[in-house]
């Protein structure tokens, strides 16, 4: 009997794992470990099993329950270690030696080189073996890892773990004055109660094109549940964008029964459209996400909503269509956004 790491992309649908489960089991397999990773075409069940059966045969035999993109290599005793476990211990190494990141980064992700690389030598490789996890503005860290792609998931770990090593930043909180690039001025504040009259007439000066846009129907106005809903941050973080005593857009942070994973959604007031405030308040919101730790946000739209595509599309998230034709599904690692400057 030996150790084996197994990988497989799964469509998200009830009754798969145990699909796959009892295809490991049917080759006399035991489940000493199992993780759910994201990645950008579908979610990664990750096994650690103890198994007498060859690799070959482990691969059709999960092909055959579903799995797709079937993987496996050796693993050792070693690396049954509890999880979490490991982590906490290698985040306190990190803490007491940080000039060893790139030594402890590699040991996190098990990877069979991580080195630091720098200026253009950080631009992404569209390798998925090789990880670059950027440490500061031109200075990162590259992982290779030969056998095993890296997935979302990995991704977001790798970019979390780099700011343990990192000094504290001072907290500024939500409020922000910002400047467009056309000179406009805005000013971004966390939603509450306060806002309740200047929202209520957001959504009366947007035109039905751009509620429809947001709420897949022409809301004439935000039902006072709704509201508060969006002011509870039990539920999600949301940010107004105020311009000479109006609020002229909305954007909402909203958290997912899935602890790794929340969704963000904006309405934007139509005369301020095109101008980079919906770039700036995504950015915003990603950055809220990435510090509370989720490891997605994701965006549900329609499909003509061609503006908002770009927009994600330019932030490094992939999209999908969804069961329905006429919506789309965006998925943006927070670890991995896109640096390229707002259009």
């Amino acid at each position: 009997m030996g150790f084996l790491r197994i990988r497989t992309t799964v469509d998200e649908r009830p009754g798969r794992l145990a699909s796959l489960a009892a295809a490991l089991a049917a080759k006399g397999g035991n489940i000493l470990g199992l993780s759910v990773q994201t990645d950008a075409d579908g979610t990664v069940d990750e096994f650690v099993t103890d198994i007498p059966a060859g690799a070959e045969a482990v691969r059709e035999a999960l092909e055959a329950a579903g799995g797709r993109r079937v993987q496996v290599v050796t693993a050792t005793a070693h690396e049954l270690t509890d999880e979490p476990t490991r982590v906490l211990l290698l985040a306190s190494r990190l803490r007491t030696t940080p000039w060893r990141l790139p030594e402890l980064l590699g040991e996190l992700l098990r990877a069979d080189d991580s080195r630091w690389v720098y200026g253009s030598d950080m631009s992404d490789l569209p390798d998925p073996t090789l990880l670059t996890v950027p440490v500061a503005a031109r200075r990162a860290i590259r992982v290779r890892r030969a056998e095993l792609p890296f997935t979302l998931t990995e991704a977001a770990r790798a970019a979390s773990f780099v700011r343990l090593a990192q000094p504290p930043v001072q907290q500024t909180g939500a409020d922000r004055d910002i400047k467009l690039a056309d000179g406009s001025e805005v000013q971004i504040r966390p939603l509450t109660q306060l806002y309740r009259e200047a929202v209520r007439d957001l959504h009366d000066r947007c035109s039905p094109e751009a509620r429809r846009f947001r709420y897949f129907t022409s809301m004439p106005m935000l039902p006072p549940k709704v509201f508060d809903r969006l002011c509870d941050r039990s539920r999600g973080h949301s940010l107004v964008a105020g311009h000479d005593g109006q609020v002229v857009a909305l954007a909402n942070l909203l958290f997912t029964p899935d602890p790794g994973i929340a969704e963000m959604a904006f309405l934007v007031e139509d005369r301020w459209q095109g101008r980079g405030l919906g770039a700036v308040l995504a950015r915003m919101l990603v950055r809220q996400a990435r510090d509370l730790g989720f490891a997605e946000v994701r965006a549900t739209l329609l499909s003509d909503n061609v503006r908002m595509r770009r927009l994600l599309v330019s932030l490094g998230a992939t999209l999908s269509y969804t069961e329905d034709p006429g919506v789309v599904e965006a998925r943006l690692a927070v670890g991995v956004m896109a640096t390229v400057s707002p259009s």
